[in-house]
């Protein structure tokens, strides 16, 4: 299969969101916010972690593009959720879930199939939570996966096909399926991003920035991923370790551009198996 996207409409897409800067309401886990807030200020977008129930749905109903994600679902943070989806959906403003280690944990798994059900535009996660999601695994060991992306692939197809969501499987490559069954790889990236916490939970927030500026769900994920790994892999070659990784990280997103997503971003076609060309 033919790669849908060139890395300029991805570059555009940048441009666009440094033009706008859009409002992302992240309800995200307690670990990971100020990371995740530094990410979006980093990359052009505003953060805003309204989470507590009554202003969750108000914000919402204004806010440019919602991150849900489950990483720490405290009682009064899932009837925030509830409320903030509700009020997204009403306002047609385009949400992304992080199903954060669901599959053997039940409050999450439970909330997690109950807003997936809710028309998210994206659903981000590692292999063992798509296959959790798509109902046919059992999680991983906590928030880390013990599948890789290629297994997760029919699920990840199914999933989109029946949330109408584009489905994003995060790896060393990671795999987007879109609610057409259309797959694309992106192959940028570091491990040490898997060395910060918030490494991956971040993503999708940007991913929520990234919806916000267009209709097409994929693309608005692949272009998400691609900068984001691009920058990734920027900062690894000055990085001395994860600390200053994470700041380096930081820096890259503010400064990457979108000539450098034309240049280097790594757009690979996907087969049916799972595997890139």
């Amino acid at each position: 299969m033919a790669i849908r996207y060139a890395s300029s409409e991805c570059a555009a897409l940048l441009e666009e969101l440094r033009a706008r800067g859009p409002l992302v309401q992240c309800i995200t886990n307690a670990v990971v916010a100020n990371f995740t807030a530094n990410v979006l200020l980093a990359v052009g977008a505003a953060p805003a972690m309204v989470d507590i129930p009554e202003e969750a749905g108000q914000f919402a109903s204004v806010a440019s593009g919602v991150l849900i994600n489950l990483g720490t679902p405290r009682e009064e943070q899932r009837t925030a959720m509830v409320e903030a989806v509700q009020a997204a959906h009403a306002a047609g403003t385009p949400w992304v879930l992080d199903p954060v280690a669901i599959g053997s944990l039940t409050v999450r798994t439970q909330l997690a199939h109950q807003l997936a059900a809710q028309s998210p535009a994206i659903i981000r996660g590692n292999g063992s939570e798509i296959l959790a999601l798509a109902g046919v695994g059992a999680g991983g060991r906590g928030v880390d996966s013990t599948e890789d992306p290629s297994s997760a692939i029919d699920a990840a197809r199914e999933l989109a096909a029946s949330s109408g969501s584009a489905v994003a499987v995060s790896g060393a490559v990671d795999l987007l399926v879109g609610a057409d069954g259309h797959r694309v790889g992106v192959a940028n990236g570091d491990a040490l991003l898997t060395r910060v916490t918030g490494g991956g939970c971040a993503l999708g927030a940007v991913m929520a920035a990234f919806a916000s500026l267009t209709d097409d769900a994929l693309l608005a994920a692949t272009a998400a991923t691609g900068v984001y790994t691009l920058a990734a892999e920027q900062a690894a070659v000055q990085a001395q370790g994860p600390g200053s990784f994470a700041v380096e990280f930081l820096d890259r997103l503010a400064g990457i551009t979108p000539d450098d997503v034309i240049r280097t971003l790594n757009l690979r076609p996907v087969d049916v198996s799972g595997r890139t060309r």
